[in-house]
């Protein structure tokens, strides 16, 4: 553990952060606080688990490890991945672990955001029970890093600063965390993955027309900053010698709501980096990502065109970006469009440039952007519900102004597009001149969950994928001079999509009876495409 440790009965203080131990063994009266105004329900649909322990892991059968047929194509370069190239994988807690109601876990927002009617995040893949054998099948495959979320709402079930932290949740992310040292791997660890605690969001917010992004994360909540720094504190005192990389947030614009919720993550990230590098003298990285299909102007020799691409973009990272990579202040699209919007002033520019050791971006496809049909100023100007181009008031499609989709399409938004995505690299180096971060990206094969098992296995369009946005990677580091500092592959296995299991991102396929998993063809392919360009071969 960092920083000074002072051990009471029953309470520690260490790192700035308050901590009860709280063991989930018995009945723990809630400790006081101020009644919402508003008071979310707690209604959960009858559910039940299949495990409740954590399993034993068993050596994967070399069975499993027999290289598939390769393909006819493949891509052909000359090029090495740089000395310290991040290669991983990637999963978060709200999509794979499950056991949502077991060892003092309290309810988040994504319980309530999906409709009864679809598949909740109850179960899905167990991993919360099976993590050393998911950890023990990634090892075998020759995978460097693990990126995994911890909930908030299991370390600190009743989520404010001063109140009980959860024991197991601490002993069971620990021996996650040394699970992954001992077989050779390396943990990158996300803060918040749109797990928000339920408790920030009042009921009628759920269904409140969002300014920005698509739901309501709470992050514009008055005690949000306060909450969240003090929850990551509690992260670094316990695990900041054994995580090497560190991300605050997931995609905060999706969730983010209006202009206060993105205010109060720039924040908020900014005081995690200052204490993680400047109180705990952190010595590995921290960081942010970010969304964002590469916004392109639908005809480049149009300047309007180009004019909408550069406010999409400004709108999508520069309110973030600018004053978190550049010192700069919020866009002028911004601050002229986004209700309540108020300027940073000197001493917060200060204080959160420069907050952020790489540029985590999880750029799957290309947006191909054009301007508002009624122009963009009047869009802007338009800030009703029915407006659906609203904050953004750009169009964004997927054809090209010849006609042509972008690229092969998946079964979601996703399509095959490594040209953009190179460019897209330059933009970010060029742009925020930091260290670009792939913090995730992949694709989910049209159909796949549709078709018989040995079918889903030989997934090579998702091979194709893979290939070629790593191909660009390498062309983008020799060929355009880019910091690219690694890649995580997203996902290490099928998981819940928030309410939807078709759209099948993963490189190994999961049973939903059984909970069985399966290596598919392209995680093969895409562990050869690295490990044949890795210089200490």
């Amino acid at each position: 553990m960092l920083g000074t440790t002072v051990c009471l009965t029953g309470l520690i203080v260490a790192a700035g952060a308050q901590e009860a131990f709280l063991t989930t063994t018995g009945n723990s009266a809630r400790p006081q606080c101020t009644k919402a105004a508003a008071s979310p329900s707690y209604y959960f649909q009858p559910f039940s688990y299949t495990l409740n322990a954590t399993v034993r892991p068993t050596p994967v059968p070399s069975s499993e490890l027999v290289l598939p047929p390769s393909d006819y194509f493949v891509p052909e370069d000359c090029y090495d991945f740089p000395d310290g190239f991040v290669f991983g994988v990637a999963g978060s807690a709200a999509q794979i672990e499950g056991a949502v109601a077991l060892e003092g876990r309290s309810p988040s927002l994504l319980e309530k955001l999906v409709p009864d009617s679809e598949p909740k995040d109850y179960i899905t893949n167990e991993n919360y029970f099976l993590y050393k054998q998911d950890i023990e099948r990634m090892a075998a495959m020759g995978v460097e890093y693990y990126s995994f979320t911890i909930p908030w709402t299991r370390i600190l079930p009743f989520v404010l600063p001063g109140t009980p932290v959860n024991k197991q949740a601490i002993d069971h992310y620990d021996d996650l965390i040394d699970t992954v040292l001992k077989a050779g791997m390396q943990p990158i660890v996300t803060m918040l993955h749109f797990d928000s605690p339920l408790m920030f969001i009042a009921s009628d917010n759920m269904t409140r027309h969002p300014d920005i992004g698509y739901n309501n994360a709470g992050y514009q909540n008055s005690t949000f900053v306060d909450a969240f720094v003090n929850y990551g504190k509690i992260l670094l005192a316990h695990y900041a010698e054994k995580v090497p990389i560190w991300i605050t947030f997931n995609e905060p614009l999706l969730y983010a709501f209006n202009f206060q919720g993105v205010d109060n993550v720039v924040h908020a990230h900014a005081e995690m980096y200052h204490f993680y590098h400047d109180i705990l003298k952190g010595t590995g990285r921290m960081g942010i990502k970010f969304n964002d299909n590469f916004g392109v102007p639908k005809n480049p020799h149009n300047a309007s065109h180009v004019e909408a691409a550069n406010r999409f973009q400004e709108m999508q990272l520069g309110f973030f970006a600018n004053p978190i990579f550049l010192g700069k202040q919020y866009p002028e699209s911004v601050l002229k469009t986004m209700p309540g919007a108020r300027p940073l002033n000197h001493t917060e520019l200060e204080y959160i440039n420069g907050t952020s050791d790489f540029f985590g971006i999880d750029p799957y496809t290309a947006t191909v952007v054009s301007p508002a049909d009624e122009g963009i100023e009047a869009c802007a100007g338009n800030h009703s519900a029915s407006n659906s181009l609203f904050p953004f008031c750009v169009n964004q499609e997927t054809k090209n102004t010849f006609g042509w989709n972008i690229g092969y399409r998946s079964v979601s938004y996703v399509y095959i597009t490594p040209t953009y995505f190179r460019e897209y690299l330059f933009y970010l180096w060029n742009t925020f001149k930091t260290p670009v971060f792939v913090s995730e990206f992949g694709f989910p094969v049209y159909g796949e969950a549709d078709k018989e098992l040995s079918d889903q296995l030989f997934d090579s369009p998702r091979s194709v994928y893979y290939a070629s946005f790593m191909q660009e990677i390498l062309k983008s580091i020799y060929e355009d001079g880019v910091h690219v500092m690694g890649a995580l592959a997203w996902s290490f296995m099928d998981n819940w999509e928030f309410g939807d299991y078709s759209a099948q991102f993963g490189i190994q396929k999961v049973n939903r009876t059984t909970q069985q998993r399966y290596y598919k063809k392209s995680f093969f392919d895409l562990v050869d495409f690295v490990k044949t360009r890795q210089r200490s071969h």
